[in-house]
């Protein structure tokens, strides 16, 4: 009981001194991980009808058959179903760049919840959560995996196993935010594999990945490969956020 107590003031101490700010524009709110009103409102959640194997936002109403966007039905992917929490526009837009390139380890949390609610179609009894891996090159400059932050929280609100180190890039690839599909496809082949130490977690368990942007789906895709190829069950991918073609 003196324990508790002692818990409850520091924390009331903290509060004080450090007082909950919306994880978006940084005023106050009601409750630490959280947006505010006017934040909430702009944040671009998918809800609705979905393509089965992204997750981005599709017209009409689902009628019970598979669904996939024109990308996906142009690139077919080597997993079974995704999806994606936000669009990656506007206010995600600079909170996934936050998270990735401006220490914002924090959001890493709120943004699992999210991604925990849009993935609830996914998810498999002894489903295995891992994250798309980092070269260690750009791990040791960026310092953290914003992946393997959102895979770690996401396992924690779902309580599927993860294994961080499941994936690792065997071959350093150039940046790819101004390549082509085609381009990003061509770089990124073979250039993920299963760590050796790691395999025997697959033998026929599904796997579900983890990223924080689906743009063209080639990282996914050679992670997909990888696990495949390692003997996995069914593949699924969450993202983040996705980005997609202006109408």
């Amino acid at each position: 009981m003196q324990t508790r107590r002692f818990r409850d003031r520091v924390q009331t101490a903290v509060g004080l001194l450090y007082p909950p700010r919306c994880l978006g524009c940084g005023t106050l709110v009601a409750s630490d991980f959280g947006l505010c009103g006017p934040c909430w409102r702009d944040t671009p959640f998918i809800a609705g009808t979905v393509c089965d194997s992204c997750g981005v936002p599709l017209p009409g109403a689902a009628d019970g058959d598979r669904l996939e966007c024109d990308d996906c039905m142009a690139q077919p992917r080597p997993w079974s179903k995704g999806r994606s929490a936000l669009l990656y526009e506007g206010r995600a837009r600079r909170m996934v760049l936050a998270l990735k390139h401006g220490d914002r380890g924090e959001l890493a949390r709120p943004a699992a919840l999210w991604m925990a609610n849009a993935a609830r179609p996914l998810l498999r009894e002894g489903m295995l959560i891992a994250p798309v891996p980092l070269h260690w090159l750009r791990l040791a400059a960026r310092r953290y995996n914003q992946a393997a932050l959102l895979a770690q929280h996401l396992a924690g609100r779902t309580g599927l196993a993860q294994c961080p180190d499941l994936l690792r890039r065997i071959r350093r690839t150039q940046p790819l935010g101004h390549r082509t599909a085609q381009e990003r496809f061509a770089d990124l082949a073979g250039s993920i594999a299963v760590h050796p130490g790691r395999a025997h977690h697959l033998a026929g368990r599904d796997v579900l990945l983890v990223d924080d942007v689906m743009t063209s789906g080639a990282t996914l895709a050679a992670c997909a490969a990888a696990c495949r190829e390692a003997g996995a069950g069914e593949i699924f991918v969450i993202t983040l956020a996705r980005v997609a073609k202006a109408a």
